[in-house]
């Protein structure tokens, strides 16, 4: 700030210029100055539309000439400035346009004195002018006047452009006449002194007669010259001209001239070299038509053409003879502004050399010494500035700067200039123009407004001249009474410059961000400045980090299945072809981004995300919840509190899709410190996610299970805890049954049209005869369709019939105990009490001893129902019961053999009975009296039978088909064989120490209190 305060410190004379033309390049050495202004009262957008259509005719074409007349337009130009106009002619007014209105001819006097008064003021200078009254029709206005053009409407005046160029065209007249008389100028010693305002008081008393004094009034007129061939588009003449005065110039140390010469030597060899002009492209220049045919008739330099006007005779010298190098042109411009430097007065005239500087070297493609003009120009003094002239010379140089790409430099004295708005001396700050200067330095300081340039690759720029810009921008929000601004800027800063703020800083900002959305809550609307600049929304993608987003399958028993017979009806059928590989490659495509999984209409969807927070303090997450399209969707929003730095978290977001269809998972919403954010997940490099399009199958009823035993802990071996919906276990003795009811409950909204049951042996090491697992459906299907809210009970027969004579741990202790098993008689014959096993095994662990025989039986009952629009597309839902039985050993047969009876068709099967149970057992049979054992008690039991011919029963022949090899089918045969010999005996053993509440055993003869079961010798 220093070097810019710096400028301001000691006022200006009378005698300096005070206002410079920051707009001025070099080739405007060539144009002539015309003034248009208002007189009268004027409405200012009809001014300024009558004003763009003069300065649009800022080029003629001379008749009969080959030369071009350019035009320069004010509208504001002060008087002393014009005094400057022998120094260099650019700068003195020659023409006058005033605009007026003039309602009546009563008025024209006052309109018509009015023009006079106004053309006095530049009087001195002006070569012609012209008054353009609108609003003014009858007699005065039918007057034809060359200087007077009469419109009824500031709308219905066509030809003002025509009327410009004929008033061009008249000043070009008298500046050729003035540029004759000054070249032929032959009276020597004779030639006046040009001055500049402040040099006046200086000359008095000078010898005139003196060689010094007469070169000085040479060289001056030379140099003026120069200025009046260069405007009257002679630019060979020109060169000559500023040549000799520099040479003349030189010899007398009349440096402020010198620089003037030197300078009109440069601007002349730029607008050769440079003919398209160095003002870009808003000041760009027509390049010159090419020459007619005829232009090789050439005039002696100084002869008048036909109609008075003499030719350039650029082309006959050769223009390249006295034009600067583009190297030279940047060396006399170093030497002429050193010469201005001389001149405190003259710092105007050495500020604008040095931005016409600038601007060939930008064309020239020299930043760094165009950056040294720069850094001159901001030292130059120009006396005590208003506030607006400080920020008009700020914002000058950052464009400037901008030019020759210095961005940073550029944004520097933009801001600076920001700054100077809203400086302590303005009575009323301007924060608005404040505003728009900072947001014109954010591509300076690599700053966009777009939070997803900061999303990409490492962060540019120097993170805390931007975070100090946002407060600025911050502030500047805020006292412009746009608290909406205010917080998108903060949120812009938290969000893009999180890794480079303090902890204590982020503390303050979001402290404040708080205290602003209280009151202006955020959003992501784009926010449309007055000036038609777009602040996109700013979503809080890093508060909290999410890290990954999965879609998560629902439970196993929400699943939806489809009918295999309908799995391939809704594939493309359109070609007839088997293989087609465009088909296939579209379809590959689409597998990359669709989820293997389906969701099911109005169930309950879930997705995880892993999320962490970056910030020292616990995070408020409010409202957060998932951003989806393809199908109806309804978010259930989740509010949670993340501690500080909090590492990986996992959240679960969830939703009710409403309609079927595909559904993609774009993003997640979130309301945080007050703003609310839309995060969508293409925006977030970093986050894993395995899928986000997942098809929505049609809307399934859903059922629920309970059953009449409690509910087991013990997990089936093959299967998970996911793939069952509920699990029971019991305990039965070998040969038992025992009822299980299950009740299905409809708790969905569509009624369940459909409902099959089967079921699934999940270990199938040991033997088994009959059925484990029966049901009869028969009673539920005829309760269908089961509407929502109601239930079905099903009874479920669980029968358990092992075969445990092939354990040989078992079979080894009977052998220890004096029993056979062989078929060799026991040591009594008629009782005997086993040794208690609980001796042998007493090292074992927990008690297990008793049960260290138990085998394990387990199977799944699956129910596959369907109902509802799901069912019409083919889709059902399966709920599995895992159902596990220990089995313990109850009633063994260890030997078998036959005595004959009395009647030759009877005879008597004895059987040695072991009961290897703790509790007392009694054993019947079929006409035969019970027989009662206690626990490990082995007795023998006769039991009187008819004999049976197993040739002359009828029996069933089995499918050979069937069976692998002839063992099995032996043992099929077998099989069938003792079931008829079961049948026969009815053997059944009672465990009456058991008293369970309820129905008494499936099969059993009479309700009895105790546990029941099947006893068959087939196994021995």
């Amino acid at each position: 700030m220093s070097c810019v305060q710096s400028c301001t410190s000691v006022p200006h004379s009378d005698e300096e210029m005070s206002v410079p033309d920051y707009m001025q390049c070099a080739e405007d050495h060539q144009t002539v100055l015309v003034v248009v202004q208002p007189v009268g009262i004027v409405p200012e957008d009809q001014f300024f539309r009558i004003y763009k259509r003069i300065a649009s005719v800022s080029q003629v074409s001379v008749r009969d000439s080959q030369r071009q007349l350019y035009i320069r337009y004010r509208h504001h130009y002060l008087p002393e400035n014009n005094e400057w106009g022998d120094f260099q002619t650019h700068r003195k007014v020659v023409g006058l346009i005033a605009v007026t209105t003039c309602a009546s001819a009563k008025e024209w006097p006052q309109t018509s004195e009015r023009f006079h008064g106004q053309k006095e003021v530049f009087g001195s200078t002006l070569y012609d002018s012209r008054l353009l009254v609108f609003g003014l029709q009858g007699e005065i206005a039918e007057q034809q006047r060359t200087d007077v053009a009469f419109y009824p409407a500031f709308d219905q005046c066509p030809d003002v452009e025509k009327r410009v160029e004929d008033f061009v065209e008249s000043i070009f007249i008298v500046l050729e006449s003035k540029r004759l008389d000054r070249a032929t100028d032959k009276s020597g010693d004779k030639i006046h002194l040009l001055c500049v305002p402040f040099e006046k008081k200086d000359f008095v008393g000078l010898d005139t007669d003196s060689r010094h004094y007469k070169k000085r009034c040479q060289g001056r007129m030379r140099k003026h010259v120069g200025d009046l061939c260069l405007q009257a588009g002679m630019l060979q003449d020109a060169l000559v001209h500023y040549h000799m005065a520099v040479e003349l110039l030189r010899g007398v140390n009349d440096f402020l001239w010198l620089g003037a010469a030197l300078e009109g030597l440069c601007s002349a060899s730029v607008i050769f070299h440079y003919p398209g002009g160095t003002a870009g492209k808003t000041g760009a220049r027509k390049p010159k038509q090419s020459q007619p045919a005829d232009a090789g008739k050439r005039h002696r330099p100084g002869a008048l053409s036909a109609n008075g006007i003499s030719a350039d005779t650029s082309t006959e010298i050769g223009r390249a003879k006295n034009c600067l190098s583009p190297e030279d042109i940047i060396e006399k411009y170093k030497d002429a502004i050193s010469y201005y430097g001389k001149y405190k007065n003259a710092g105007v005239i050495e500020l604008e050399a040095c931005v016409k500087a600038v601007r060939v070297l930008a064309i020239q493609k020299r930043a760094m010494e165009a950056s040294e003009f720069l850094q001159n120009a901001v030292y130059i003094n120009l006396g005590q500035l208003s506030e607006e002239e400080k920020i008009q010379r700020y914002s000058i140089l950052s464009e400037l700067y901008d030019l020759i790409g210095f961005q940073r430099k550029s944004a520097f004295f933009k801001r600076v200039a920001a700054m100077q708005c809203v400086a302590p001396t303005i009575p009323e700050p301007g924060w608005r123009a404040c505003y728009k200067l900072l947001l014109e330095t954010l591509p300076g300081y690599s700053l966009s407004l777009d939070p997803k340039d900061f999303s990409k690759g490492t962060h540019r720029g120097w993170a805390a001249v931007q975070m100090r810009l946002l407060h600025e921008l911050v502030y500047a929000s805020r006292r412009m009474g746009n608290p909406a601004l205010s917080v998108r800027h903060l949120s812009f800063l938290l969000q893009t410059m999180l890794d480079f703020v303090s902890d204590q800083e982020k503390k303050e900002v979001t402290q404040s961000l708080e205290n602003y959305t209280s009151k202006c809550p955020g959003g992501m609307e784009v926010i449309t400045l007055p000036d038609g600049l777009k602040l996109p929304p700013v979503p809080f993608t890093k508060l909290p980090i999410v890290r990954s987003v999965k879609l998560l399958d629902l439970p196993a028993s929400l699943r939806p299945h489809k009918v295999k017979g309908l799995l391939g009806q809704n594939m493309s059928t359109a070609s007839p072809f088997i293989y087609s590989p465009i088909i296939m490659h579209n379809r590959g495509e689409e597998r990359c981004k669709k989820i293997d999984f389906q969701w099911v209409q109005g169930d309950v969807c879930e997705v995880q995300l892993m999320v962490y927070n970056p910030m020292p303090f616990e995070l408020r997450v409010e409202n957060m919840g998932l951003l989806t399209s393809g199908v109806e969707f309804e978010s259930l929003p989740a509010a949670l509190s993340l501690p500080a730095e909090s590492g990986l978290y996992p959240v679960t977001l969830v939703g009710v899709p409403r309609t079927s269809g595909n559904i993609t998972v774009n993003g997640y919403h979130t309301s945080v410190f007050g703003v609310n954010s839309d995060c969508l997940l293409e925006g977030l490099t970093n986050v894993k996610t395995g899928g986000c399009l997942v098809e929505v199958v049609p809307s399934l009823p859903r059922l629920q299970l309970t059953t009449s035993l409690p509910r087991s802990v013990n997990v089936l071996a093959p299967l998970s805890k996911e793939e069952l919906s509920s699990r029971v276990s019991l305990q039965l003795f070998n040969g038992e049954t025992q009822q299980l009811t299950i009740t299905l409950e409809n708790i969905g909204t569509e009624d369940i049209q459909s409902l099959e049951l089967t079921s699934k042996m999940v270990n199938t090491k040991d033997k088994m005869y009959g059925e484990f697992l029966s049901w009869d459906l028969a009673e539920a299907g005829s309760q269908l369709p089961l509407k929502p809210g109601q239930s079905v009970a099903v009874a479920v027969g669980v029968r358990v019939k092992l075969d445990f004579s092939g354990q040989e741990s078992l079979l080894q202790e009977l052998n220890d105990d004096g029993i056979s098993v062989t078929g060799l008689p026991i040591s009594s014959p008629l009782r005997h009490v086993l040794k208690p096993r609980a001796e042998k095994s007493g090292g074992t662990e927990g008690g297990k001893t008793e049960y260290s025989h138990i085998k394990s039986l387990e199977a799944v009952l699956n129910f596959k129902y369907s109902g509802g629009p799901g069912k019409v597309e083919g889709y059902y839902r399966e709920l599995s019961l895992g159902v596990h039985v220990d089995v313990e050993p109850s009633v063994f047969f260890t030997r078998v053999s036959t005595l004959p009876a009395t009647s030759t068709r009877q005879c008597h099967l004895l059987l040695d009975v072991f009961n290897s149970t703790e509790h007392e057992v009694t054993v019947s049979a079929k006409n035969n009296q019970d027989l009662v054992l206690h626990a490990s008690e082995c007795q023998r039991m006769a039991i009187q039978v008819d004999r049976i011919d197993f040739e002359s029963l009828p029996q069933r022949e089995p499918d050979p088909q069937r069976y692998a090899s002839a063992k099995q089918l032996e043992e099929e045969r077998l099989r069938a064989q003792g079931c008829q010999i079961n049948s026969k005996l009815g053997l059944c053993w009672t465990i009456i120490s058991f008293h369970r509440p309820g129905p008494g055993p499936a099969g059993a003869a009479r309700v009895r209190s105790g546990r029941e079961g099947a006893a068959s010798p087939a196994g021995i």
